[in-house]
């Protein structure tokens, strides 16, 4: 089910994924509302879970995180029950950031992160090939990132 979005909330949401930490007087002023009504605004767009979360965005590379990996991850068996053991145990792992699953041969492609090279052997062999049933692991190393946004568009 789309939500409709007149222009007011879609200027609420594009300067907040710009800038979450935004005061609400800025933000009013900037899409032209009164504070009340730009706060009551935001707090719909909130309940709505449009808006899911205000966070920081961190430099991973400044805290030494050297490497970006996508791996797909087969399992076997592939099934409900090791696919939400699997699920479960990826979210204990502060070096996967993203999880997702996928189709083709592959069930889950994670993004990781890693300090060296050597960190994400040990990642490999002593967290994610304990996982049980994960029967295959292929990793793309990022060489470059050439784009990287939170942005969802709008128009």
């Amino acid at each position: 089910m789309e939500l409709k979005l007149d222009e007011y909330d879609k200027k609420i949401i594009s300067y907040l994924q710009e800038d979450s930490s935004i005061s609400n007087i800025e933000l009013s002023k900037k899409i032209g509302l009164a504070p009340s009504s730009c706060l009551l605004r935001v707090k719909n767009l909130k309940e709505q879970k449009v808006l899911k979360q205000f966070t920081a965005v961190v430099d991973e590379k400044i805290l030494g995180f050297e490497i970006t990996c996508f791996v797909k991850v087969a399992m076997q068996p592939l099934n409900r029950e090791t696919s939400t053991q699997f699920i479960d145990e990826v979210n204990k792992i502060p070096e996967v950031t993203e999880c997702y699953t996928i189709t083709g041969e592959a069930a889950f492609m994670l993004k990781i992160v890693a300090k060296n090279f050597q960190y994400y052997r040990n990642f490999i062999f002593d967290k994610l090939l304990s996982v049980p049933h994960v029967s295959n692991v292929e990793t793309s190393i990022v060489v470059a990132t050439e784009k990287k946004t939170n942005l969802i568009p709008l128009d």
